[in-house]
C-alpha cells in the first residue's frame, strides 16, 4: 500500500539546522586559506611560496612552511596594471571571490539529500514496527495456502472423533455439489473446544491442508486495538478477503478474547469496543452465504464465557470437543512424535503412554523432546525407556536439586515422610502402584517425592477409592507424628489436596449422609481451573455451612487416623525402609518389591469407617 507524504514543520526546522551545520563544516574543511592578492604578492617576494597554480580567476599557492595549519593560500587575481598602481599607492588590494552557482547549489543539496535519505530509512523502520496508520483497519490475518500449511490429518493423532467430524467439512469444500445434492449445507461455523494443548489449532490447519484451500489464521486478540471501531473494521475486512478467496477457511484462535459474553464488565471504554467487534462478527456470520464455500473455524478453551448469541444455531452450528487423549490416543500421538527421534530398539510406545496419564498432545511432544535431551546429556546413541522415565519425573516434579543440602535431621524427616506415603499406599487396595520414592530435592520446594502411576485411565471414582487416596496423602504427616511426635511444614501440599478432595466429596459429589445428596457449589470453568480466583461460590445457610465444615474435618481426620493405624501395624517395615532410603536416596521399582511384600505380611489394615 502506498504511503502518503505529509509536511511536518518540526522535521523541516531540524533539517535546516543540520544542513547549515554541515555546510559550515564543509567550508571549514577546505585546506586553502583565502588571502588578499596583495598578501600573495608579499609572500611571493619573501620567497615563502614553493608552487603556484594559476587559473583564469584565481591563483593557488603552496607554502614552503605551513601557517596556521594550512599549506595553501588562495587569492583572486587582480589585473596586472591595476595591481601595479595599487601597489605604488601602498594600498591593500584583493580580488572579489566569486562562487559559482553550481558549487553553492551543491553545498545545500548534498547535505539535504543525505539527511532525507537517512530520515526515510528511519521512518520506514519505525513504520514496520508501529504499523501504518492508514492500514489500521485492515485485517491482520495470516494467509496460508496448501503448500504452506504442510499439515494433514495424518499429522494429527489421538482425536479420531474430532477428525471424523472435520473430514465432513473437507468433503464439502472439495465436492460441494456431491455432498449438497440432498439439500444439505455446509455448517457456517465450527467451534473446537477443549483443554489447552490438545491440538485444536493443529486440527484447523489440518483441515486447510486436506481441503487445499486458502487458510486465513488470526488470533481473537488481534481484532481489538486502542482505537474505537478498529475491531469491527478488521472483521469486515477479513470476511471481505475471505469472500474474494472463496472457497477458503477462516480460523479464529482464542475466540474467547473476542467473543466474551456482553454485559459482564461495567467498565465501559475498551469493553464497548469489544462489544462493537463482537456485534460485527455476529452480523457477518448472519450475512455470508455458505454456498460460496467460506467456513469459519474457531478454537477456545473457555466456552463457558462465550456470548450465547455466538453459540446459537445458524452461527456456530457445530461444536467439536477435543479432550485429553486416553491411553490409545497417547500411543497414537507418541507414534507421530517418536518418528522425529532416534529410538532404542524395543521401546514400546504403550510403556510411555502408561507413564503419562492426563498428558495432552503438547505435553507428549515436550516429553519426547525432554527424553531426547536426557539421552543426549548422557552421550547415548539412542533414546531408551529410562530416558522417558527421567523425562516424566522432570516434567511432573521438576529438575533435581542435588546442591540443595539438608541437615541430617531434615533428611531423616523427609525419608520417613516419603516412606509413610509409600507404605500406606502399599497397604491399601485400589491405589495406583508406587513406581519410585526419592529424597532428592526437586523443583521449587519439593524436598522429596513419591511417584505413583495409574495402571489404566479412570473416569469414575467411588467414595472408598477417594478416601483411600486421602489416606495416602496423609501418610506423610502420620509418619512424622508417629516417629518424631511433631508436625512439620513439609505436609502443607498434602493437607491442601486432601482437604480439597474431602470438600469435593461433601459439596459436589454428595457422598456424606450427614450433609445430604445435594451439590452446594457452583460449577467451575469447564477446561480452565485457574488458581487464585477465590473459592467456589456457595449458596448455603449458616447451619448447612457448619455441617459441611464438620463433615470435611471428619473425613480428613478419618483418613489421618487410618494412615496412623497402618503405620503402627507396619512400624518396623516403615523405619527399616526409611533408613535404607537415607542411604540410597532413591528407590526404584525393583527396590520397592521387597517392601511391598513386607507390608502385605503386616497385621490387617484397618477397615474404612462410615
Amino acid at each position: 500500500m502506498d504511503k502518503k507524504w505529509h509536511f511536518d514543520i518540526g522535521y523541516f526546522l531540524f533539517a535546516l539546522i543540520v544542513v547549515l551545520f554541515l555546510q559550515q563544516l564543509w567550508t571549514a574543511s577546505q585546506q586553502a586559506e583565502v588571502v588578499p592578492y596583495s598578501e600573495f604578492v608579499s609572500l611571493l617576494r619573501q620567497d615563502k611560496i614553493a608552487e603556484v597554480e594559476v587559473a583564469d580567476r584565481y591563483v593557488r599557492a603552496t607554502l614552503k612552511q605551513p601557517r596556521d595549519g594550512r599549506e595553501q593560500v588562495l587569492a583572486v587575481r587582480v589585473d596586472a596594471g591595476v595591481a601595479a598602481e595599487l601597489e605604488a599607492a601602498k594600498v591593500k588590494y584583493a580580488g572579489a571571490v566569486e562562487h559559482t552557482w553550481l558549487v553553492t547549489l551543491l553545498s545545500w543539496i548534498v547535505p539535504m539529500a543525505i539527511f532525507f535519505l537517512v530520515w526515510s530509512l528511519l521512518s520506514r523502520r519505525m513504520g514496520q514496527g508501529l504499523g501504518s496508520f492508514m492500514s489500521i483497519g485492515q485485517s491482520k490475518a495470516k494467509v496460508f495456502v496448501e503448500k504452506d500449511t504442510k499439515v494433514g490429518f495424518a499429522d494429527v493423532a489421538g482425536v479420531d472423533e474430532a477428525k471424523d467430524e472435520l473430514q465432513e467439512i473437507v468433503a464439502f469444500l472439495k465436492e460441494p455439489a456431491t455432498h449438497g445434492r440432498l439439500g444439505a449445507r455446509i455448517p457456517k461455523g465450527i467451534l473446537i473446544v477443549g483443554p489447552p494443548g490438545t491440538g485444536k489449532t493443529l486440527l484447523a490447519r489440518a483441515v486447510a491442508g486436506e481441503a487445499g484451500v486458502p487458510f486465513f489464521s488470526i488470533n481473537g486478540s488481534e481484532f481489538v486495538e486502542m482505537f474505537v471501531g478498529v475491531g469491527a473494521a478488521r472483521v469486515r475486512d477479513l470476511f471481505a478477503q475471505a469472500r474474494a478467496s472463496a472457497p477458503c477457511i477462516i480460523f479464529v484462535d482464542e475466540l474467547d478474547a473476542l467473543g466474551r459474553a456482553r454485559g459482564i464488565s461495567m467498565l465501559g471504554g475498551g469493553n464497548d469496543e469489544k462489544e462493537q467487534t463482537l456485534n460485527q462478527l455476529l452480523s457477518e456470520l448472519d450475512g455470508f452465504d455458505t454456498s460460496i464455500g467460506v467456513v469459519l473455524l474457531a478454537a477456545t478453551n473457555r466456552p463457558e464465557v462465550l456470548d450465547p448469541a455466538l453459540l446459537r444455531a445458524g452461527r456456530f452450528d457445530r461444536q467439536i470437543a477435543v479432550d485429553r487423549p486416553d491411553k490409545n490416543g497417547r500411543v497414537a500421538i507418541l507414534g507421530v512424535h517418536l518418528r522425529k527421534i532416534k529410538l532404542e530398539v524395543g521401546v514400546d510406545p504403550a510403556q510411555i503412554a502408561a507413564l503419562t496419564p492426563g498428558f495432552t498432545g503438547a505435553d507428549l511432544a515436550n516429553l519426547v523432546n525432554e527424553a531426547a535431551m536426557v539421552a543426549t546429556r548422557r552421550s547415548a546413541q539412542s533414546v531408551s525407556i529410562e530416558d522417558f522415565t527421567a523425562a516424566v519425573e522432570r516434567v511432573i516434579a521438576g529438575p533435581e536439586k542435588r546442591k540443595r543440602l539438608l541437615n541430617p535431621r531434615e533428611r531423616s524427616i523427609v525419608a520417613h515422610h516419603e516412606m509413610g506415603h509409600a507404605v500406606v499406599a502399599m497397604a491399601l487396595p485400589d491405589i495406583d502402584p508406587i513406581k519410585k520414592v526419592s529424597i532428592i530435592p526437586r523443583g521449587m520446594g519439593a524436598l522429596g517425592y513419591t511417584m505413583q502411576m495409574p495402571t489404566e485411565d479412570r473416569y469414575l471414582m467411588t467414595r472408598s477409592e477417594l478416601l483411600n487416596r486421602m489416606t495416602v496423602l496423609l501418610g506423610g504427616r502420620a509418619a512424622e507424628m508417629a516417629v518424631f511426635h511433631e508436625a512439620t511444614t513439609g505436609a502443607a501440599d498434602d493437607l491442601q489436596r486432601a482437604t480439597e478432595m474431602a470438600r469435593a466429596m461433601v459439596t459436589r459429589y454428595g457422598m456424606e449422609p450427614e450433609v445430604g445428596q445435594a451439590c452446594y457449589v457452583a460449577e467451575r470453568p469447564r477446561y480452565l481451573d485457574v488458581p487464585g480466583l477465590g473459592p467456589q461460590q456457595t449458596e448455603t445457610s449458616n447451619e448447612t455451612s457448619a455441617k459441611i465444615d464438620q463433615a470435611v474435618r471428619n473425613l480428613v481426620q478419618q483418613a489421618f487416623d487410618r494412615a496412623t493405624a497402618i503405620l503402627d501395624a507396619c512400624a518396623a517395615v516403615h523405619k527399616q525402609s526409611a533408613q535404607r532410603l537415607l542411604e540410597k536416596e532413591t528407590f526404584a521399582e525393583d527396590d520397592l518389591a521387597p517392601i511391598r511384600a513386607a507390608v502385605s505380611a503386616c497385621e490387617s489394615v484397618p477397615a474404612e469407617q462410615g
